[in-house]
């Protein structure tokens, strides 16, 4: 089994994760764009918000025998879901990656992420 090593994450400007609120950096996003903040509902799209193709996550989620009708906000959760995991998966990836003095992912560099750390161990056997 691999070691992990923890590495600090300096978090971004709009690290939403680690920053604050989404609404919090979309307001930070509006000021520095000199545009006004919208609020209210519909005042975001969340197509806006998701930066995986919506349309194509519904007909994914349709594709299960027991999903008939999928709403947009739960399309836009899975969607959203769906980042995040990615987001965390490539961030403990790259450690391994840093470790071997490159800065592209390869396949062992998610192996040893997937293999070191306890949350991703139902994904043990997927990549073989």
């Amino acid at each position: 089994m691999a070691t992990t090593v923890a590495t600090p994450v300096i978090p971004t400007e709009h690290d939403t994760d680690r920053c604050g609120s989404e609404e919090e950096s979309r307001g930070a996003e509006a000021e520095e764009s000199g545009q006004p903040q919208q609020t209210g509902p519909g005042a975001v799209s969340h197509s806006r918000l998701s930066k995986l193709p919506l349309a194509r996550i519904k007909a994914l989620m349709k594709t299960d025998p027991d999903v008939s009708l999928a709403s947009q906000e739960s399309v836009f959760i899975i969607a959203k879901a769906t980042e995040l995991f990615v987001e965390m998966i490539a961030k403990d990836a790259l450690v391994y990656a840093q470790q071997g003095k490159r800065k592209t992912l390869q396949r062992k560099d998610l192996d040893n992420a997937i293999e070191a750390i306890d949350e991703f161990a139902f994904l043990e056997g997927t990549l073989d």
